[in-house]
């Protein structure tokens, strides 16, 4: 495997030039590639902590393929569209 220490990357969520994913988070899914292609170290953080949220909101159980459907369309919203949506009556604490 080459050496990919020091790789950026043009990042769509942020809009800027900034250092890369180490890898492909997702091997066998065709957003895997476009997210090590074109996601920052940075975003990606950021989609962490997004996912966090939304697991413990909606209690997803990731064994069902209904739940990871759900987080993959979220993922795909939060890095490349529009965002993705807050769960109904969720507020930040302050």
């Amino acid at each position: 495997m080459p050496d990919q220490a020091g790789r950026t990357v043009q990042c769509a969520k942020l809009g800027k030039e900034l250092p890369g994913l180490d890898e492909n988070p997702f091997e066998n899914h065709p957003l895997g590639q476009k997210i090590y292609e074109s996601i920052s170290k940075d975003a990606w953080k950021m989609w962490v902590e997004h996912m966090k949220m939304l697991m413990n909101e909606y209690r997803l159980n990731l064994g069902t393929k209904e739940a990871q459907e759900f987080l993959f369309q979220q993922m795909e919203q939060f890095l490349f569209g529009q965002g993705s949506s807050l769960p109904p009556g969720y507020t930040t604490e302050k």
